[in-house]
């Protein structure tokens, strides 16, 4: 008879530090904020960080000496978003100042809440002919947190800014 007391106090025991143990573990994993893809620091700093990351070719990473990065401003809105009805937080366009290139990369602070409608609208109204003689051969538009990424350009250059876009 003692034994089988025993057995069902030691079984009670082993029950009750799994009970208290997966309670902890439940609190502690309660507790932890959300994790956040939201990219920190100026989108500024962010466009220069993938010009250094982007695997781009030797010819086109000269040519960056003629690019400037500038913030968006409601007069560029249009020619470079192609529409006035995203709102953003903050905006930034790279664009060669004289080329031949049809090349453009926006990174737009949004709210988290308004990322996919930006995104769509910039979908709807991206226009890669919007050059004069040139056509941007790849339009991409992609999202980190609450950062977009819309770039129209060559193919190589899209996908190597894209994928240091997403690896920051």
């Amino acid at each position: 008879m003692k034994t089988v007391i025993s057995n069902r106090i030691g079984k009670k025991r082993i029950l009750t530090a799994l009970c208290i143990s997966l309670t902890m573990l439940c609190i502690a994993c309660g507790n932890q904020k959300e994790s956040s893809d939201n990219l920190e620091g100026s989108l500024t700093d962010i466009m220069a960080s993938l010009y250094e990351n982007a695997q781009l070719d030797e010819g086109f990473r000269e040519a960056l000496d003629s690019f400037e990065t500038v913030e968006l401003t409601d007069d560029l809105e249009i020619s470079i978003l192609g529409t006035d009805e995203i709102t953003y937080t903050e905006g930034v366009v790279s664009v060669p100042m004289m080329s031949s290139t049809a090349f453009q990369c926006v990174l737009l602070r949004v709210d988290e809440a308004d990322v996919e409608t930006a995104k769509q609208a910039l979908k709807d109204n991206a226009n890669p002919d919007k050059w004069v003689c040139v056509s941007a051969e790849t339009t991409l538009i992609e999202s980190r947190g609450n950062v977009i990424f819309f770039i129209m350009s060559g193919k190589n250059e899209a996908y190597a800014m894209n994928e240091a876009f997403q690896k920051l």
